[in-house]
């Protein structure tokens, strides 16, 4: 731990729930929220191993980590996260919705099956996690629900119809859900990435997709993960207490709303 990690510990005594928290994007943010104090929750669909290298660097940053398997797209599997999540370290004050499935296909190729798993995992994760944190995120007076969105669902791309639609439905219900978990005390933003530098090589990711070979970023560079990272820190602190139902775009400029 460095002396700024000592004396800028403002997450300190919360505890925060991030899915897709084994690599990537997901792994800045838990890595991101532990360096500000908060005790992390790691879920991850299968990959144990690489769930357990975060906890490990969550630990060594001074903040306490649990690791949990399952699906988040499963309603059963979503309230035993959230259930062992708050029993393992004591209550629950942020939710980052990261788990997602980015995939390509033409349309004329896209099943119907390829579709529901994309948005499962995606959106109706998203529900199935908040829905079952919302008790948790009500008790402790202050809860914040951070969901993760992309590029793509307000440019468009080609291949990615499904992948578009679900992050553009998480655009909706995070505004639903400012309506609804406002006036509780429960803020609700999205944080957009764009063209982010991550390891893509894996069975869900398709790899590189084909949109990033004719976006251009205005600051002639991608992203890295801890830069949203950064957005969603923001979001869970204390000075955007006063800012709900909103987008924060981490795109170097690609697109400008």
């Amino acid at each position: 731990m460095n002396a700024d990690q000592t004396t800028r510990r403002e997450l300190d005594g919360q505890v925060a729930l991030v899915t897709g928290a084994s690599r990537n994007i997901g792994r800045a943010i838990a890595l991101a929220l532990a360096d500000a104090g908060a005790g992390i929750a790691i879920v991850a669909r299968a990959d144990q191993a690489a769930a357990e290298a975060v906890a490990r660097e969550v630990e060594q940053r001074g903040s306490r980590a649990v690791v949990l398997l399952g699906d988040v797209a499963n309603e059963a599997d979503a309230d035993r996260l959230v259930g062992h999540a708050a029993a393992q370290l004591g209550r629950l004050d942020i939710l980052v919705n990261n788990a997602a499935i980015r995939r390509e296909a033409p349309i004329e190729a896209l099943s119907f099956e390829d579709w529901r798993e994309v948005m499962s995992v995606t959106l109706d994760g998203a529900f199935l996690m908040s829905r079952a944190a919302i008790p948790h995120l009500l008790s402790g007076g202050r809860g914040t629900i951070i969901n993760i969105g992309g590029l793509t669902a307000y440019t468009g791309a080609v291949h990615r119809a499904h992948v578009i639609s679900a992050k553009a439905g998480l655009d909706g219900f995070t505004k639903a859900l400012a309506h609804e978990l406002g006036p509780r005390g429960v803020t609700v933003n999205l944080v957009s990435p764009g063209m982010i530098d991550t390891n893509r090589v894996h069975a869900s990711s398709g790899g590189e997709p084909a949109h990033h070979n004719t976006t251009r970023t205005l600051v002639g560079r991608r992203g890295t993960p801890e830069e949203v990272a950064a957005a969603v820190m923001y979001f869970a602190s204390e000075p955007a207490r006063f800012v709900t139902g909103q987008t924060l775009h981490v795109n170097g400029g690609a697109f400008l709303p």
